[in-house]
């Protein structure tokens, strides 16, 4: 009788794992079929199904685990394909617009260069209080406030008014100094976007407006914003955010291909394992 039971538990185990083996595969078809039909979200899904739903079925669960790298790395070869696209279309906008800027880069100590509207070169604009814009390679945008004149002002700030009152103001640069060239005084500050107070941004809204500049320091000075100057926030910006968006594209798109050399090195310890 105990035989009989015995025989009978281990008749139900065995069809158990069967059954459960068997459900297990027709999930694994399914990602498989998701796979081959390109909709790799939904052959995740699948796969990701078998270990929550099955976790005894440990043959099925092996299987998946070879098809999930697959779909992985289908996955990051189509984001590779789609970011080389977009790297294409920002370089040749790129292209298309740098000559309108002046490049400047020292190969003896700068590893980056940097791009001037050409109305905003250092020899056009000696003796004269403006903001200068620039952007560097990988689209790092900041203004300079240059100060010229007999006396110190010793300023830190500037503070840019539209006519209708409204206004932006930068915090106190976190890179300032000041020069004595002869008997002028030259001040820079520095300010990086987004570390700006938005003043760049509210220069570009008001491009086409008379901007008044106050300069932050212990004596006041105030200028206006010629319309090169104008102009060349507003240019200088776009060429920045073409710039940026080029950066983050190369970035992605370094990160892609070491998660398909990642992935591939996983593949081939998987092979090497079941020869």
């Amino acid at each position: 009788m105990k035989k009989a039971t015995l025989l009978a538990c281990l008749c139900c185990t065995l069809f158990a794992c069967s059954n459960v083996e068997k459900k297990a595969g027709e999930k694994l078809q399914e990602a498989r079929e998701a796979f081959e039909r390109g909709d790799y979200s939904e052959a995740k899904t699948q796969i990701d199904s078998i270990k929550i739903l099955y976790p005894k079925a440990f043959d099925t669960r092996r299987e998946g685990n070879s098809l999930m790298l697959r779909v992985e790395l289908k996955q990051q070869e189509k984001t590779v394909a789609y970011l080389d696209s977009a790297l294409q279309e920002k370089q040749n906008a790129l292209d298309a617009v740098k000559d309108k800027f002046t490049f400047e880069k020292d190969a003896e100590y700068q590893q980056i260069g940097h791009y001037l509207h050409p109305s905003q070169v250092l020899e056009k604009n000696l003796h004269r209080s403006y903001l200068r814009f620039q952007v560097d390679e990988n689209g790092v945008m900041s203004m300079t406030s240059i100060y010229c004149g007999k006396y110190n002002i010793h300023h830190i700030a500037v503070k840019v008014i539209a006519h209708d009152g409204s206004f932006a103001e930068t915090p106190a640069s976190k890179d300032s100094y000041e020069a004595t060239d002869l008997d002028e005084k030259i001040e820079k500050a520095d300010y990086k976007l987004g570390e700006d107070g938005n003043v760049i941004g509210f220069l570009c809204m008001n491009k086409d407006k008379n901007i008044r500049v106050n300069y932050q320091g212990e004596r006041p000075y105030t200028t206006t914003l010629t319309p090169n100057d104008r102009t060349a926030a507003a240019e200088v910006y776009e060429l920045a955010q073409l710039l940026s968006s080029i950066t983050e594209i190369k970035k992605n798109m370094e990160e892609a291909n070491l998660k398909m050399e990642f992935i591939k090195r996983k593949m081939e310890r998987e092979n090497k394992e079941t020869e």
